[in-house]
């Protein structure tokens, strides 16, 4: 089986593909201090308590990180504990078929270029790539697949934290849709502000975006992803998918691309 692992700056997702199928996943939080030992122990403590897994050998391993320090880890941990076994990291010279049409290519992060990579193989391009983690980033798809550019914005919850750190009586509150846009008390407030907010954030960013990425804004399909894309889903009229696991399915791409079929 191929274990898939998504390095973000909050959060660490991790994947086992059989065949094209994620069978089965998890989330953890990203720890810079965290040693390869550690990561392996925490890696092999979820696999083996999965009642799924019984007796399952990884066969090989795709990774991408936005964090230097755990990236340094993970290779560390791979080839300490999976010498034996394939990895293919994200990095400059991995094949990823995506065409990088930046100033400086260097500059992107591997998760938008793998993101991108992956709504282009399930959605055809032009496409939006809307990632709802610890920033919220657009990533625009040519028609032709090719990665031309992209926003990025604080995400939610760096906002809902700032907010409730500056306001002296704003407290953080559940992220839940409230009863109506206009809040009848201060958590109502802050939770109409919060999801509407992000909401109209990025159906306007899609809006400008779509109508400079093709001639007919209607033909561009809007993708989201991230841990916290469920909060907004139902608001943003602009997301016409989501994908939960782009990222992995991209790494999954990636590998075969560069090793072959995964198993």
């Amino acid at each position: 089986m191929l274990l898939t692992i998504d390095v973000g700056n909050t959060h660490t997702v991790l994947g086992l593909f059989e065949g094209e199928e994620v069978i089965e996943h998890w989330r953890i939080n990203t720890d810079s201090r965290r040693t390869a030992d550690e990561i392996a122990v925490v890696l092999q403590g979820l696999v083996q308590q999965s009642p799924l897994l019984a007796d399952t050998d990884i066969s090989g391993i795709a990774l991408c990180s936005t964090v230097p320090s755990v990236l340094h880890e993970m290779r560390e941990m791979c080839r300490r504990y999976y010498g034996d076994v394939t990895a293919v990291i994200v990095e400059p010279g991995v094949k990823t078929g995506v065409p990088i049409r930046m100033d400086n290519p260097k500059e992107v992060g591997s998760d938008r270029i793998i993101n991108s990579l992956a709504a282009g193989h399930l959605h055809g391009g032009p496409a939006i790539v809307v990632d709802f983690g610890t920033a919220t980033t657009f990533d625009a798809v040519s028609s032709k697949g090719e990665y031309v550019g992209g926003a990025i914005a604080p995400g939610i919850e760096i906002s809902v934290d700032a907010l409730s750190a500056r306001g002296a009586q704003l407290h953080k509150v559940e992220l839940v849709r409230p009863r109506s846009v206009i809040g009848k008390n201060t958590v109502e407030a802050l939770q109409s502000g919060i999801i509407y907010g992000f909401a109209g954030q990025v159906d306007g960013v899609v809006r400008r975006m779509s109508e400079e990425l093709a001639d007919d804004p209607e033909e561009v399909t809007v993708v989201a992803t991230g841990g916290l894309a469920p909060l907004v889903l139902e608001e943003a009229r602009s997301i016409d998918v989501y994908e939960p696991w782009l990222t992995l399915i991209g790494l999954r791409l990636v590998y075969e691309r560069n090793v072959g079929v995964s198993g």
